[in-house]
């Protein structure tokens, strides 16, 4: 934890902008709205500013899905405005490539007014794409499908062998049997003329931010999921998936929970099992979360019990604002690691 005291700090720097993340039930949209009623009325008049929150969750941007991606409620989003949320149908698809520029331009107009932006959510790579330095190489469907027709008639060890010829830093942190893998970075070979390595995620922000986690031990963290999968079932989520079925399109439908519900309404499972499934799904994919976001030296882990959490964050924004985590921030690159292939675009 890199939060230190914020006595004595003249906030006269740029206002950074703010990035809650963690795992899922860790509490980071009630963190963000307090947050952001703290800067919007509490601050003092040298400081005076604004905040609104932008949505970085992959699945609250679709309209109708609701209680299973536990969105921000009305009363939530009427105390702190809300960006980024209900924009596309379900039967579209969102790209994090499209995230990208729709953040970074939601990002930009808030600034214009003086607001300060704050991220929420718990999709590791749309919370980076938001503000970090990361490009996303344009897909050949056409391409895609030679490449694909090859792994099936050659094998994917005829492909991983090309990788290691055309790009070794890359075949090297990639695991040869993951063909999935291995075809996507010779399809950004072909399109970019480029090593599929150049296009790995940097920690270096493209604009003034800072990152806050927050983390919990592993049994309150499961509670808190347990008690979220049971509250969703009693809001009627069984309902929300079956009248939302005909319009989920191939992405929301891999949405975690829905999925579930869905195997649930074709009678492959109990509804009992679906949602104990989703418990057992969720409580992975809070691990999976972790794991991704503890890859980033940048960010200011906080405990998501601490009863002064608020007071401490606004610490470590001020703090940010003026400029006491620039030089570790700036040379964070030099330390992180991070595995190859995490831009694969979602399939």
């Amino acid at each position: 934890m890199r939060a230190g005291g914020a006595a004595g700090v003249d906030p006269g720097g740029p206002r950074r902008v703010v990035s809650i993340i963690g795992p899922t039930a860790s509490g980071k949209t009630g963190l963000a709205i307090a947050l952001a009623q703290v800067l919007n009325a509490q601050m003092p008049r040298s400081y005076n500013d604004a905040a609104e929150i932008i949505n970085a969750d992959a699945y609250q941007m679709y309209r109708g899905m609701d209680i299973g991606t536990a969105k921000a409620t009305a009363q939530e989003r009427q105390a702190v405005p809300h960006h980024l949320i209900d924009i596309i149908e379900p039967e579209d698809s969102m790209s994090v490539a499209n995230f990208q520029k729709l953040a970074r331009a939601c990002i930009g107009r808030l600034q214009e007014h003086g607001i300060r932006p704050i991220l929420v959510g718990g999709s590791g790579l749309y919370a980076r794409a938001a503000i970090d330095d990361i490009v996303f190489p344009a897909t050949d469907p056409a391409l895609r499908a030679r490449l694909e027709e090859r792994a099936e008639s050659e094998g994917s060890g005829a492909l991983y062998a090309e990788l290691q010829a055309k790009d070794p830093q890359a075949a090297a942190r990639m695991d040869p049997h993951n063909s999935r893998r291995t075809i996507r970075a010779l399809e950004v070979i072909a399109i970019t003329g480029k090593p599929y390595s150049a296009s790995l995620p940097r920690y270096r922000y493209v604009m003034p931010a800072v990152q806050i986690g927050l983390d919990l031990p592993r049994d309150e963290l499961d509670r808190r999921i347990d008690i979220r999968t049971q509250a969703m079932r009693r809001a009627g989520f069984v309902d929300e998936v079956r009248r939302l079925r005909p319009r989920l399109g191939i992405t929301a439908a891999r949405a975690l929970g829905y999925q579930q519900i869905l195997e649930a309404l074709d009678g492959d499972i109990s509804e009992d099992e679906a949602f104990a499934q989703i418990a057992q799904h969720t409580k992975r994919l809070a691990r999976k979360q972790m794991g991704w976001f503890g890859r980033d030296p940048r960010i200011h882990w906080l405990d998501a019990l601490d009863p002064q959490l608020v007071s401490r964050t606004l610490e470590i924004v001020q703090r940010a604002d003026a400029g006491a985590y620039d030089e570790h921030d700036a040379h964070a690159i030099g330390y992180a690691r991070h595995r190859l292939g995490d831009l694969s675009p979602r399939r």
